[in-house]
């Protein structure tokens, strides 16, 4: 069986091209793979490609925006692009309105969707979500059941940065409580999924069958997060 275990971050992420696509969950700052996001930032890709829940946060706390003000992200696809408060200006708001990076907002529930969709291996589908509104605008339209729907197409990615409570040396993962947000369907949706471990790697076996959230045939590697790593 193939060894999916590697040794630290930045070996996990250290192939990493220019221009790829990648996955960042978390909601809330629960199930953020902080320790990835930093791993990647050290190794300098550029030129990529976000999918997240938001552009980042204006804190100290490591998240997807240390790699937005470091203009390695030239586009973020994400629910939220403003911060929940006007006096917050993140880095990512800035470099928008400077016309520095480009951004796709997608409505939330249809940003999982499309990921989900990945996934599954679902060619498109019909959702009323931003019907009548900009977000809307060029999509293909069709009513059923005498309501209106607009058609959205899956959205993959090249790479997952993925955090999970628990994992067996096959990749068979399992999450805890709201770490289950965008963990799960990126995980399954990316041509390559990253993995940041918070309790341990056991052997196969050993995660109740029931408890398993992720299979592992979806993760290609894994990282336990060291004593010294970021827990928070």
């Amino acid at each position: 069986m193939k060894n999916k275990i590697y040794p630290n971050f930045d070996a996990a992420v250290a192939d990493v091209p220019d221009g790829i696509t990648f996955m960042s969950p978390g909601f809330g700052n629960v199930g953020v793979p902080r320790n990835l996001l930093a791993a990647l930032n050290r190794q300098g890709a550029k030129n990529l490609t976000g999918i997240s829940n938001n552009a980042g946060a204006v804190e100290d706390r490591v998240q997807i925006g240390i790699l937005v003000e470091a203009r390695q992200i030239k586009k973020m696809i994400c629910a939220f692009t403003a911060p929940t408060h006007p006096s917050r200006i993140t880095p990512f708001v800035e470099m928008y309105n400077n016309d520095e990076i480009d951004a796709e907002l997608v409505p939330q529930g249809t940003l999982a969707e499309r990921i989900r969709a990945a996934a599954a291996g679902i060619g498109a589908f019909y959702t009323p979500a931003s019907v009548g509104t900009e977000l809307a605008e060029g999509k293909e339209h069709r009513e059923i059941n005498g309501r209106t729907y607009v058609l959205e197409y899956p959205l993959p990615a090249d790479y997952a940065f993925i955090r999970c409570w628990k994992a067996d040396t096959f990749g068979n993962l399992q999450f805890r409580l709201a770490q289950r947000n965008f963990n799960p369907i990126m995980a399954m949706a990316a041509t390559v999924t990253i993995v940041e471990v918070e309790s341990e790697i056991v052997e196969v076996g050993e995660i109740e069958p029931d408890h398993v959230h992720v299979p592992g045939v979806y993760v290609d590697r894994i990282v336990k997060i060291p004593p010294d790593g970021i827990f928070d």
